[in-house]
């Protein structure tokens, strides 16, 4: 596929984004643009008291996330690919399960209002995993503040993603189980997967690198 100036890469919490997003970074000799979550002042206090701070956490994520994906204009895409680890609609996602109707009915004027200005990707990876597999990843990076994440959360999350590319159509998409993969530590499979980028030509399509399959 020609003319790849702007992936991203997408998937629940603890599906690997980050770590691929700056393997392919290296790999294609392009830019990061990493969602800010260490610097997040609602993000504790959301994971302990969900109710109460999911309005102020989802905001911040929503317009954090436009501020960020608004440097790609300044970006000379041209010469560098852009690998970011998050799709701006994925903060509807998150909204959707965090907010009563209330509060989502007020997020959805702020977020239509913002969506129709940001940059559309010219390629869109999803990684899938399994429930049991993204709480032991999350359990293993430990971020102090995902401590005290509920199983049924990330169940529910999974579901809402698995349920929203499935529908997906603004970009091209590449799909992937990455249950069993490991692009940091088995290099076939971060070859692979380049191969694939590189060999995309639209449309929607599923793939599981050769060297994780069992």
């Amino acid at each position: 596929m020609k003319n790849l100036h702007y992936i991203v890469i997408e998937g629940p919490l603890g599906v690997g984004k980050t770590s691929l997003a700056r393997l392919l970074a290296e790999k294609l000799e392009g830019e990061t643009l990493l969602e800010d979550v260490e610097g997040h002042p609602f993000l504790t206090k959301f994971y302990r008291d969900p109710k109460k701070y999911a309005f102020q956490t989802q905001i911040y994520f929503l317009l954090r996330r436009y501020q960020q994906i608004a440097e790609i204009h300044q970006m000379d895409l041209f010469k560098k690919v852009v690998l970011s680890d998050y799709l701006f609609e994925k903060d509807r996602i998150f909204a959707r399960i965090n907010l009563d109707d209330q509060e989502f009915w007020l997020y959805e004027q702020l977020f239509q209002l913002l969506h129709r200005k940001t940059v559309v990707p010219d390629l869109v990876i999803f990684l899938q995993a399994r429930t049991d597999v993204l709480l032991e990843r999350i359990r293993k990076r430990g971020r102090k503040f995902e401590k005290g994440v509920h199983p049924d959360y990330i169940e529910s999350l999974n579901d809402a993603f698995n349920s929203f590319f499935f529908h997906y159509q603004d970009s091209p998409l590449l799909v992937i189980d990455a249950s069993e993969i490991d692009f940091v530590h088995v290099p076939e499979d971060l070859d692979n997967l380049v191969a694939q980028i590189r060999n995309m030509e639209g449309g929607t399509q599923y793939y599981v690198p050769l060297a994780s399959r069992r």
